[in-house]
């Protein structure tokens, strides 16, 4: 049998550990919650500059010759950007 002096070492050993534990746990979903409104945060900002964009390309689209200057646009001609660009330098 284990002297007493053995056995307090052993559960204070124990429930330090468990304590640790619990700690630590509470530290690292403090970060990892705060990480996560980080990166929602940041998701929210790059949706709203990215409505900005294509309100932005909404509107300069509605005004002016109707010549779409943007590449990834599927209505984007080229012939077209061409043909303005030759009407601007004249």
């Amino acid at each position: 049998m284990a002297s007493p002096t053995v056995n307090a070492v052993r559960y204070t050993a124990l429930v330090s550990g468990v304590l640790y534990g619990i700690f630590h746990r509470r530290s690292l979903q403090k970060a990892h919650d705060h990480e996560k409104e980080q990166h929602a945060i940041h998701h929210r900002e790059h949706l709203v500059a990215q409505a900005k964009q294509a309100w932005r390309q909404k509107q300069e689209s509605a005004k002016g010759d109707g010549v779409i200057t943007d590449p990834e646009d599927p209505r984007f001609d080229l012939e077209k950007l061409f043909a303005k660009w030759e009407k601007e330098s004249l």
